[in-house]
């Protein structure tokens, strides 16, 4: 047998050929298995020409690497053709890789089909030299190299499977995969090699009419390196293309949900909603079914906005959002409107299962909350409207749901109520008020009138009371029972309240310098100024602003409003009282004050409710009732002032009882400053002979 011998440079680039081979293998498994369409056909048809030729140009280089001592060329036809088996193979087990599942059973035959074609490629390959006589095989040695071809085929299929997905991890585990099966398929190919043997007297009829041995490394080599170039630059394009275009739909779901969806609760904002009511409208037109709007608004939210800061609201709304959605049916629509108001549609939705949805919505919704260790409760109110009766579009429900909730409000809040064709027209002339009403400071519409407080029981004059008016300009002249329950209600009564407080102390300011030295002038407080943060800083502001001591104003509120969160209404007022204002505790005996509390509030005097006063007479429940407030409140060292004074009777029996300041029509009217002396000549004349009018 002639003697072979191996080129070393020749067998350490045949190594690195079939690593870089496996890799690009396992590479191009990865984008056929991420591809789909002409993309994946594609990926298959360019992927199996690169890593056949990867493996085919890996065993010509190791072929290349070997010599005899006579001449040696190859068979053009049957070296391409050994090239062909090499890519078909390749384009087998890319098919198999590329499928959602690869079973053992389909793992074994792919393995044993491919380790074939590459025992095939390889056998085929030897025989381009067309020796003479024939090449002479060890059989054993070939049974070993086609036994080592199937197992480097299973692993090949088997890694290539697992490490299909485009990750960090696996672009590592690739790395080490390819070592294995590229020392794998070296060690095929070598054994094969070792299987065969040349006679003596063999020459290479292909040394003359087929490639020149030297030409074919070259050659072999250098569009080797250039087809494993393109195919991983190819492929890196393409994963950063995927990864651009992942980026780019990722960012593209994300802007339709910001725009379809609330950036605070993530609810279905106003756009998503509307489309929701239109699908609704269609399925129940089709079916003949009814469907419920559910028109929601906290009660209080902006007093408890206000005073714990808005971070603390945007936790409470979002609780609330979450209270929703865990009592919604699957296939309702909870959604957020903006602010506190929230839409939920029932579909399909009776009046009846609306009616005990509301309620239980409620009930939930009223359950205390916690937020940044701030014990909260809220209530909501709820509007109902059924589709088709209340509205035959989107926009007809919504609107009607609203004045239905707003009814609610009106008839006490934290409940609900369905809507009724005559609310609309009470919903616009609200509306409208409450348009006007937002204007009437800016536009000098609010004035105040001043009704006297006199020592019991004629005189002299004591101070008097700041009593707010609205000269509308479309409504007339307004009492307050007509509007500050809507600026309540809106939130306008903040700064309707600091203008009241302002202006009280300017006059109070005027009056002083006319002589009243001895005057004070009493202004109510609502329970969402109270509650507001702003409250002692608007009140030192004005006497500031206004040159005026602080014991010229009285702060009264009412019983039920100090009760109403008694601790904040503790510190609230005492740092009030530490300005030197008077607090008055007004409507004394309709509440349901704790007297624990009442002893512990900074007030200085106590008003008698005048629903007591007004069916006073001698020896009635209500004479007991006023002689128990009045030694209560001289026990606690206050004043004792009765409101609601109409008769001399009246007048006479609360003087006799022990109080110290009366308050009435009897004695005078709420008047504008400018009249104001007219009506109080009387009593202004027994404290002051010598009166300064305007």
């Amino acid at each position: 047998m002639l003697e072979s011998s191996y080129n070393g440079v020749l067998v350490a680039c045949s190594i690195i050929v079939a690593i870089l081979a496996s890799y690009t293998a396992l590479n191009m498994a990865s984008r056929v298995s991420n591809a789909s369409g002409k993309t994946a056909l594609f990926w298959l048809v360019g992927g199996s020409f690169a890593m056949g030729f990867g493996i085919w140009s890996m065993h010509f280089v190791g072929m290349l690497a070997f010599s005899l001592p006579i001449d040696l060329g190859y068979d053009v036809p049957l070296t391409l053709l050994s090239l062909l088996i090499a890519i078909a193979s390749s384009a087998f087990a890319l098919y198999l890789v590329c499928q959602d599942k690869l079973p053992l059973r389909r793992l074994l035959s792919g393995g044993v089909l491919m380790g074939l074609g590459i025992a095939s490629m390889h056998y085929t390959g030897m025989e381009a030299m067309l020796m003479n006589p024939h090449i002479f095989y060890v059989p054993w040695l070939v049974v070993l190299s086609i036994v080592i071809a199937i197992v480097a085929s299973l692993g090949a299929l088997w890694l290539a499977f697992r490490l299909r997905e485009e990750t960090k991890r696996a672009t590592f585990s690739r790395i080490g995969a390819s070592l294995v099966m590229g020392c794998a398929i070296i060690g095929m190919h070598y054994t094969g090699m070792a299987a065969s043997k040349f006679p003596l007297n063999s020459f290479c009829g292909a040394a003359n009419s087929g490639i020149d041995a030297k030409w074919l490394a070259i050659l072999v080599i250098i569009v080797s390196l250039a087809v494993f170039a393109i195919a991983l630059i190819v492929s890196m394009l393409d994963v950063r293309t995927n990864r651009l275009s992942t980026s780019l739909d990722d960012a593209n779901n994300e802007l339709i949900k910001l725009a379809l969806h609330d950036n605070l609760t993530r609810l279905p904002n106003r756009v998503l909603l509307g489309d929701r009511l239109e699908q609704a409208i269609h399925r129940a037109e089709r079916s003949k079914n009814e469907f419920a709007v559910l028109f929601l608004d906290l009660d209080g939210f902006k007093a408890i906005n206000d005073m714990h800061g808005h971070h603390v609201g945007d936790l409470l709304l979002k609780e609330v959002s979450q209270r929703l959605l865990s009592s919604k049916r699957e296939g309702d629509t909870a959604a957020r409107l903006g602010g506190d108001e929230f839409i939920l549609l029932m579909e399909p939705g009776t009046p009846e299962n609306s009616a005990g949805f509301a309620q239980r919505l409620i009930d939930k919704i009223e359950e205390p909350y916690e937020a940044l260790n701030n014990h909260l409760k809220i209530s909501t109110s709820v509007g109902i409207a059924i589709y088709p009766q209340d509205g035959e579009t989107g926009h007809e429900l919504m609107v009607n749901a609203d004045a239905a909730m707003y009814h609610a409000k009106k008839q006490g809040r934290n409940g609900y109520c369905f809507f009724e064709h005559s609310m609309n027209a009470d919903v616009h002339l609200q509306m409208q008020m409450q348009q006007n009403l937002r204007n009437a400071i800016d536009r000098n519409e609010l004035v105040l009138h001043y009704q006297p407080k006199v020592v019991a029981p004629n005189g002299p004059m004591t101070g008097l009371e700041a009593l707010l008016r609205w000269q509308s300009p479309d409504h007339g002249f307004l009492s307050p029972d007509r509007f500050l329950p809507l600026a309540e209600s809106s939130g306008l009564i903040v700064p309707i309240g600091n203008w009241v407080i302002n202006e009280a102390c300017r006059q109070m300011r005027t009056w002083y310098e006319q002589g009243h030295q001895d005057w004070s002038v009493a202004v109510n407080l609502s329970a969402v100024q109270l509650e507001h943060d702003s409250l002692v800083d608007v009140v030192r502001s004005a006497l500031m602003r206004n040159s005026l001591s602080a014991s010229h104003l009285v702060l009264e509120i009412t019983e039920s409003t100090a009760m109403r969160d008694a601790e904040t209404s503790l510190k609230v007022l005492n740092k009030l009282s530490e300005l030197g204002v008077s607090i008055s505790i007004d409507d004394f005996g309709t509440g349901y004050s704790s007297l624990l509390y009442l002893k512990r509030l900074p007030a200085d005097e106590l008003k008698i409710d005048r629903g007591f006063i007004t069916e006073l007479a001698q020896g009635n429940d209500d004479e007991a009732i006023i002689q128990a407030i009045i030694a209560l409140g001289k026990t606690l060292g206050m004043r004792i002032v009765a409101e609601g004074v109409e008769t001399s009777d009246q007048q006479a029996l609360l003087t006799r009882l022990g109080c110290n300041t009366l308050q009435g029509y009897l004695l005078a009217r709420p008047a504008a400053p400018d009249v104001l002396f007219d009506s109080i000549a009387h009593l202004t004349k027994r404290a002051e002979p010598t009166l300064v009018t305007t």
